[in-house]
């Protein structure tokens, strides 16, 4: 099926998410979105001029389909906060909760709580669906890609900090997506670049890096996305690639039931599988729920005419439990809420402090 046969057909959300080039959609772009495997749009700071824009760009986007697709982004806090002008707040990296945490633990997690709140509140007022958010790795001290993304080097602090973030997103009524399964931070190579691989044992990576994830669960956590990382004890495998990993570590032993995200295949990490396709089916045929194709439109188109891949009813609707139940204030109505206005003046005061 080509592009444009695909473009007025109902058509349920399909395992691949793509991005788009700028601040509005060109004609070929809408054409991808309304293809059956497109079931998502991942926005970046390029995607952004100001709010009204961005408006416009998600209320575009949720047009083309009768089944809206989902809109993500990577929008975190710290350096990573795609959206950073008209009116955005800036946003604390995950660090900052850690350390309060070490003088006054109900202090941090109240703090991450306002936190979550305001980042999801800000977005979904633009029209996006989910933030990649938040990063549940923990902080060794020598990965320069997570570094203060992660909110602690130990796993309950990391646990406790990140269920007060997720309630604040929930408050928003945006949900959740936890990073890197089953850890990013032990390694020094950055997955975008390289290839990592951690020789560590299954048991210290899952009594450490891997905790947080068995004791938030899916009713918490609605989503998480593996690593490219090898853990070369366990799987040869990237664990984003790993039937092992997803399937007898996540479905089985820990009975998550959430939606599984592949990291961006473009990435170098994802090059062990070979090319777009193959990496594709690999984490599909391993059990991620949606596979991520960001920045090359080309590789997107490729792997769009090639995949032969139908979602099962179980995947799809895992990924509908992410899309907001209610509509969210617009941003007008939302600067008057007294609760965000609190909210915000909190995160102000962490940031400069």
């Amino acid at each position: 099926m080509t592009l444009a046969e695909s473009a007025d057909q109902f058509l349920p959300l399909g395992p691949v998410m793509v991005d788009v080039e700028g601040a509005s959609l060109t004609e070929h772009e809408r054409q991808r979105l309304r293809h059956p495997l497109v079931g998502g749009v991942i926005l970046f700071a390029r995607n952004f001029v100001g709010r009204e824009q961005l408006v416009e760009l998600c209320h575009e986007i949720h047009a083309l389909r009768d089944e809206p697709l989902l809109i993500a982004v990577d929008h975190e806090g710290g350096r990573v906060q795609r959206f950073r002008s008209d009116g955005f707040t800036p946003l604390p990296p995950m660090s900052a909760f850690g350390e309060i945490w070490m003088d006054d633990s109900l202090a941090a997690m109240r703090l991450a709580t306002e936190t979550g709140y305001v980042l999801g509140a800000e977005l979904r007022a633009c029209g996006v669906d989910l933030s990649f958010a938040p990063v549940l790795d923990l902080d060794y001290g020598v990965s320069e890609v997570i570094g203060t993304r992660a909110f602690h080097r130990e796993p309950q602090v990391v646990a406790m900090l990140a269920r007060a973030l997720i309630q604040g997103l929930m408050l928003s009524g945006m949900a959740a997506c936890g990073k890197h399964f089953p850890g990013h931070g032990y390694v020094q190579a950055d997955s975008h670049h390289e290839i990592p691989v951690d020789e560590r044992s299954f048991k210290e990576i899952m009594s450490e890096d891997a905790a947080p994830y068995g004791w938030l669960g899916d009713m918490v956590l609605p989503s998480l996305m593996p690593a490219h990382v090898i853990y070369s004890q366990v799987d040869p495998n990237p664990a984003g690639f790993s039937p092992y990993w997803i399937q007898t570590v996540l479905r089985d032993n820990l009975a998550y039931d959430g939606v599984v995200f592949s990291d961006d295949l473009t990435m170098e990490g994802a090059t062990v599988a070979g090319d777009i396709l193959a990496r594709a089916n690999a984490a599909l045929g391993a059990g991620c729920d949606m596979v991520l194709v960001c920045n090359r439109p080309d590789l997107a188109d490729d792997l769009l005419s090639r995949l032969q891949h139908t979602p099962s009813p179980q995947s799809q609707e895992r990924i509908r439990r992410l899309v907001p139940r209610q509509a969210a204030p617009d941003w007008q109505t939302l600067q008057s809420l007294a609760r965000y206005q609190y909210a915000r003046q909190l995160q102000s005061q962490i940031v400069s402090g």
